[in-house]
């Protein structure tokens, strides 16, 4: 005869399962840092005016970590490395573990593998934020960051608790309601980007570099800004883990392993969110970073947030690093398209050559 233990019995078995993952994480961890480190590297040294690896280290190292060395470059290529290319290099950085960390969230959260950090109306609601502000014959800076930025962030923001706020009042299932919702007020939002674009004249061009994304504006000062909202969202939601894995059995078991699952969805969806937003004001709608990095993550160590967030951070800041460095070397390109150019290929290839596949 069966017991009412045996469900919180068979979920906490799944949850072990879940908990276990596979792969050799610290092996992983370790080439994950390595690849990052190689990526400030070559972000910092490639461009127009070369700078050596040895000089690129050296430089930092005297000047961020104040070892004692002796200077045997030129004051132009120091001033290259510092002013110039370290602030772009971090912000893209910053950007890419933001988008990551958010895309593994999202996916989780939905348990679709498809999900990504704009899947909740995100990149429609930051893209008419945006062309407003182009539309807006107002200019305002305020530490480097103008009206485009500011609008841009409250409409990813507000996009976000519109499509929350409706799809608690749906008769449908949860998830299927938060979705469907999502999928509802983007459309509206793009017909009303569509509208801003076709109003804008001659600042077209101004609202697709937004659509398309890019770092060329990075500077010291936005990245003080946005580091602390995206690493500080990346960390709370990583504390969070242990209710994501609970979510990624399905809503019945979390709450049977003791997850209060309507406050933690609530807050992983409104940190994600934030998160997508803060590395959206900065950089513009840049694609597939948080699509690809998760799938890849979860290939190599399973499904087990513990390690696909981290992994998912240090990956998806070395993808974002190295898609700049593309862009500039072709000229200043988008860096979405290049992400596009670079990430469906070989999100193809993975799926392709992966023996199994894996469950969210």
């Amino acid at each position: 005869m069966a017991t009412r233990s045996e469900p919180v019995a068979a979920a906490r078995v799944r949850a072990v399962r879940l908990e276990t993952g596979r792969g050799r994480p610290a092996l992983l961890f370790g080439g994950a840092l390595g690849l990052l480190l190689v990526a400030l590297v070559l972000g910092v040294g490639l461009g127009s005016v070369a700078v050596a690896p040895a000089d690129t280290l050296a430089i930092l190292a005297r000047r961020l970590l104040g070892a004692p060395i002796a200077q045997t470059w030129p004051a132009s290529t120091e001033t290259i490395v510092l002013d110039l290319r370290l602030p772009r290099v971090l912000a893209a950085m910053t950007v890419g573990l933001g988008l990551a960390v958010a895309g593994a969230t999202f996916q989780g959260l939905l348990r679709n593998p498809l999900a990504d950090p704009y899947v909740l109306g995100t990149a429609s609601g930051a893209a008419l934020g945006a062309a407003i502000a182009v539309l807006i014959p107002i200019r305002v800076l305020v530490l480097e960051f103008g009206l485009l930025h500011g609008l841009a962030f409250a409409g990813a923001l507000l996009s976000i608790a519109v499509v929350y706020r409706l799809s608690r009042t749906a008769t449908l299932a949860p998830l299927t309601s938060l979705l469907l919702t999502g999928y509802a007020v983007g459309s509206l939002l793009a017909a009303g980007l569509a509208m801003a674009m076709y109003l804008s004249g001659a600042n077209l061009r101004q609202i697709f570099a937004f659509l398309l994304g890019g770092f060329e504006g990075a500077s010291w000062i936005r990245v003080a800004v946005a580091l602390p909202i995206i690493l500080g969202g990346s960390l709370a939601i990583g504390l969070r883990a242990r209710a994501l894995n609970g979510l990624l059995l399905g809503e019945e078991t979390a709450a049977h392993l003791g997850v209060d699952v309507r406050r933690e969805r609530a807050i992983l969806i409104a940190l994600a969110s934030l998160v997508t937003a803060a590395a959206v004001a900065i950089a513009g709608l840049i694609g597939f970073v948080g699509l690809v990095v998760p799938h890849v993550v979860r290939l190599a160590v399973g499904p087990n947030a513990r390690l696909v967030l981290p992994l998912s951070a240090l990956l998806g800041a070395s993808l974002m690093v190295g898609a700049d460095i593309v862009a500039r070397l072709l000229g200043e390109v988008p860096v979405g398209v290049v992400t596009a150019v670079i990430g469906a290929p070989f999100f193809l290839f993975v799926l392709r050559s992966a023996r199994s596949g894996y469950e969210l």
